[in-house]
């Protein structure tokens, strides 16, 4: 990049001035961000030019040319602007720099949990911790709410983490002491979010806490004990089902043992296909038993003369 002439240690002249020279200490720095929207649906290149920890110009892909942001940097971005190559290599870094690179990068995955632990500080005292993790960059914020209200008191924050993956995370705890109903949020805004992430956690008294423990374990020992009545009731019922089948058999044979009157011309055991619904006489269909019109669910013993 050009450095502007006030940035030069060599005047006019020729000869060096103490006066012109650059500080002993200095920075000149450039940065480059991708900006991605829904994946890679929306890209925008920005490349930012720095002296010393102030931004002098940039670049941005949406407006496509060099933008100075300070006079000292007003004849760096007007001479390469003036020259068409490196325009149109900024102009298409949005493509062969940032949606090239876009399968690489890791994926950010920003989580927020609530978790209750005791404090030492007060008997009946405790503390939320709200954690965050998995986001970049590292600018973030979180808020502490009760009941829709912010909390600064008693509110503690970790330094920022890094990963190693290039994300971040942070804890952000708050000292409280929490009544039955008192409702208590940790709320996070970051730029990877469209709105911010709201966590929530509802404060119950000892006695509730015990009531539910109590439901808890009386449903897991109601299903220790219905496991195995459930078993000897099933194991019960396939042997008079077993019974039930030997029973209708008996009754089938019994019952179409004889066709006719007086025992002549009949002959006895045989059964027919159709099972015990089958009509005895001609008549018709019958039941099984004067004034039987269901079926046989146990096994019955009959005679046959």
């Amino acid at each position: 990049p050009v450095v502007p002439p006030a940035l030069s240690s060599e005047p006019r002249g020729g000869s060096l001035s103490p006066a012109r020279l650059p500080p002993e200490h200095f920075l000149y720095q450039a940065k480059c961000d991708c900006l991605f929207t829904n994946g890679t649906e929306r890209v925008r290149f920005l490349e930012r030019y720095i002296w010393d920890r102030q931004q002098i110009a940039h670049f941005d892909s949406d407006v496509g040319r060099f933008v100075a942001d300070t006079e000292l940097g007003r004849r760096s971005a007007e001479h390469w602007n003036g020259d068409q190559e490196i325009v149109a290599e900024k102009r298409a870094a949005a493509d062969t720099f940032c949606r090239y690179n876009y399968p690489v990068l890791p994926f950010l995955l920003l989580l927020v949990k609530v978790s209750p632990t005791q404090s030492g500080s007060q008997p009946h005292s405790h503390q939320l911790v709200c954690s965050v993790t998995g986001f970049y960059p590292g600018g973030i914020e979180i808020k502490w709410l009760k009941n829709g209200q912010e909390q600064t008191a008693g509110v503690v924050s970790t330094e920022l983490l890094h990963n190693g993956d290039w994300t971040f995370q942070i804890l952000l705890m708050l000292e409280m002491s929490p009544r039955r109903g008192d409702v208590y949020t940790c709320q996070v805004e970051h730029v990877s979010l469209r709105d911010p992430i709201t966590v929530h956690w509802e404060a119950q008294s000892d006695s509730a806490r015990s009531k539910m423990l109590t439901g808890v374990g009386g449903f897991v020992l109601g299903l220790i004990f219905l496991a195995p009545g459930l078993l000897i009731y099933l194991k019960n019922k396939k042997g008079e089902w077993l019974r039930a089948g030997a029973g209708h058999q008996g009754v089938s044979g019994g019952m179409w043992g004889w066709r006719g009157s007086g025992g002549s011309g009949g002959r006895r055991g045989a059964v027919p296909s159709e099972g015990l619904s089958r009509s005895v006489g001609e008549s018709g269909p019958a039941p099984l038993f004067p004034g039987f019109t269901g079926s046989l669910s146990q096994p019955v013993e009959q005679k046959v003369y």
